[in-house]
């Protein structure tokens, strides 16, 4: 990694760790969004999802280039502009619904960790709004056969997300989950299939 390259994702590793001055530097790290390495520009990603998730409206101008991303080249990107949207998302749904569709497609994204990633921001959009995903709930059923035991573990936490709060979005999904839970050869699957069956159950 080249000097500059090197300094400057260490002073970002810095300002990650002092939150009193996130607000502050919202427009430095959206700036390094364009013409920087990947390394760096998944950081400022990374950075501005997290500071989102505390300062949603001061966000809210560089939305349109973190979404961007989601059509990056780099896997890595993709991957790190949905974690973004997710917090950004967790704290005001309203400000990623725009891109919503967009955001759905990752789910089918030809990258293993681009599609945990959608898992994981869906978790946390739909923590505060799960009637953002009311109508979406095929595609973590496909996802809970995904080929990537990565993914296919952390799926079951999606319905059981929505289990607690939306429990007849995903009523159907209960005999599909307990054979997971009972049958599965990865013990984390059964152990996460369980759990949504349990929180799917105790609020039906």
């Amino acid at each position: 990694m080249p000097w500059e390259e090197k300094e400057l994702y260490q002073k970002l590793g810095v300002l990650t760790k002092d939150k009193a001055r996130w607000e502050e530097n919202i427009p430095f790290v959206a700036s390094l969004l364009k013409g920087q390495p990947v390394k760096i520009t998944g950081k400022a990603l990374w950075m501005l999802g997290e500071m989102g998730l505390l300062y949603p409206k001061e966000v809210r101008p560089f939305l349109d280039q973190i979404a961007a991303f989601l059509d990056a080249e780099a896997p890595f990107l993709r991957e790190r502009a949905m974690n973004a949207l997710g917090r950004i998302g967790r704290a005001d749904h309203t400000l990623v619904q725009p891109y919503r569709e967009k955001m759905f497609v990752t789910a089918q994204d030809e990258s293993p960790n681009v599609r945990l990633s959608f898992i994981w921001a869906s978790e946390n959009i739909a923590t505060n709004a799960p009637d953002f995903y009311e109508d979406a709930v095929p595609l973590f059923e496909a996802l809970l056969d995904d080929e990537n035991i990565r993914v296919r573990t952390e799926a079951p936490e999606m319905f059981r997300v929505l289990g607690k709060r939306r429990p007849e979005y995903v009523r159907h999904c209960i005999e599909k989950l307990r054979v997971l839970s009972e049958h599965d050869e990865n013990r984390v699957v059964r152990i996460h299939a369980g759990g949504a069956i349990r929180a799917i159950s105790a609020n039906i």
